[in-house]
């Protein structure tokens, strides 16, 4: 390996730390809101993932936070892995679509925390065989919003400050 492969990879790994780290304190201390809604604080590695290295590296932190913090749960193959994967997708797919569109951070940050809502409620009527969950999907809509702003003001401030990093 070359020393930027190497670089690359070490970069890749602590953006997967970060996100692992920051999935399972949020799961353990902070827990959601009004019962249903999570911040998301992980996407904040995704989004610096994206914008600092690239969609393909952007997709191995999102499918590592899965897989990975699932794992440490305990809730590996669960349905709560199942419905954290169908969010994970669908959110990854639309972020990387608003990369090609070369939209900001912002903008993909919100409308990739309404994907991830709109995954889970699609996977939760599947696994349950409950359409009904649909009923919950403007709420969560709702509240993905002002959490999709508050993830991308994050992630655009950490941009800032370690811009010089840029490895795309």
């Amino acid at each position: 390996m070359t020393i930027e492969k190497n670089r690359r990879f070490t970069y890749l790994a602590l953006l997967s730390a970060v996100a692992i780290a920051l999935n399972l304190l949020e799961s353990i201390y902070i827990g959601p809101i009004f019962g249903v809604l999570r911040l998301g604080l992980a996407n904040i590695a995704a989004l610096l993932a994206l914008k600092l290295m690239g969609r393909r590296e952007m997709i191995i932190v999102n499918v590592m936070r899965v897989v990975i913090g699932n794992l440490l749960r305990g809730t590996i193959f669960s349905s709560t892995f199942w419905i954290s994967s169908g969010g994970v997708i669908l959110s990854s797919l639309v972020m990387l679509g608003m990369d090609k569109l070369d939209s900001s951070l912002l903008f993909t940050s919100i409308i990739g925390s309404i994907a991830h809502s709109s995954g889970q409620v699609l996977i939760v009527s599947f696994l349950y065989r409950q359409a009904g969950m649909a009923a919950i999907l403007p709420y969560l809509l709702l509240g993905s919003i002002p959490t999709g702003i508050l993830i991308g003001t994050i992630a655009k401030l950490v941009l800032t400050r370690i811009r010089p990093l840029k490895l795309k």
